[in-house]
């Protein structure tokens, strides 16, 4: 087999980067009792479910970040900095940032500072100013936007994300950063990754699982109600036949009338799309994205 060198290269560079079993280089380890001491012992908990717990951490130096903890302590080691290492190689402006790991009585993941908290947070916190409608928008679009990366925009793609008010997080500037995404699961809005069994328009079982988290998200974005049990008040809601004669009663009333009605119908239509998807998609995340852009007239990231 006839390889040029720069061509043999890069194809080994690629193979170590799939096989090697310890971490990256450029991924910092963080000392455990520093983690330890930054989550007040591992108090302050943001969000937990079957397969992980996420932490706010407050460092010394004034720094904050998010730090998630793995609870499968049997996977293998070599596994777990497999993952990371995927998990290191996503860059997009609507994912929150692997900043390195630490290894103790616990798995832990560092990710990027956390300004604002989550999004439950400023929906559910009556003590919070209110999200504007802008802002609502720019947040549904910025999370459509991290899924076309992680979809459709990654060889292979990342199906491994879940999607909730709890972990998606905001930053100064309110942009949306998708937290819970990657290391295997068996929690039932997971699937192992990567793997290449979805099409890239990504019409596959497991997109379908991925927008009707979206659709729910979206509803919560409009109503300002929680989606706790899966959102299934809002799911049914959204599937009555009459439903859009009760809009203005659904409306988060912190709104108020400051939002565009056009708008609104389009969002909607999108939940609703969303939410039959679960069953079998009937378009894909491309789509999605391309129609908020066109009719909320938000540029893409």
């Amino acid at each position: 087999m006839d390889l040029s060198l720069p061509k043999f290269r890069s194809r080994l560079l690629a193979w170590l980067c799939r096989s090697r079993p310890g971490p990256m280089i450029f991924m910092k380890r963080f000392p455990y009792k520093d983690i330890k001491r930054a989550t007040d012992g591992f108090h302050r908990i943001m969000y937990t479910n079957s397969h992980i717990v996420v932490y706010k951490a407050r460092f010394q130096d004034g720094g904050v970040a998010l730090v998630k903890e793995i609870r499968d302590y049997s996977q293998a080691e070599h596994v777990f900095y497999r993952e990371m290492q995927l998990l290191g190689r996503l860059h997009h402006r609507h994912l929150l940032a692997l900043r390195g790991f630490s290894i103790g009585n616990k798995r832990l993941l560092v990710f990027d500072n956390i300004e604002r908290g989550s999004l439950k947070e400023h929906l559910n916190d009556p003590l919070r100013t209110p999200l504007n409608w802008r802002t609502r928008l720019q947040i549904a679009v910025g999370v459509v936007a991290a899924l076309e990366y992680l979809l459709l925009f990654n060889e292979p793609p990342m199906f491994h994300v879940s999607i909730s008010s709890s972990n998606i997080m905001l930053d100064e500037n309110f942009n949306a950063k998708l937290s819970d995404i990657g290391l295997q699961s068996s929690g039932e809005n997971y699937v192992t990754v990567p793997h290449n069994s979805c099409p890239k328009d990504c019409m596959g079982q497991e997109c379908g699982n991925i927008m009707f988290q979206l659709g729910v998200l979206i509803l919560e974005l409009i109503t300002g109600q929680s989606s706790e049990n899966g959102g299934a008040d809002l799911v049914q809601w959204i599937r009555e036949s009459r439903f859009s004669s009760s809009i203005d009663n659904m409306i988060d009333p912190d709104l108020g009338n400051s939002y565009d009605s056009r708008e609104l119908k389009s969002l909607l239509a999108v939940a609703k799309l969303c939410v039959k998807s679960g069953d079998k998609p009937t378009t894909s995340i491309l789509h999605i994205l391309r129609y908020l852009q066109k009719k909320l007239d938000i540029s893409r990231d």
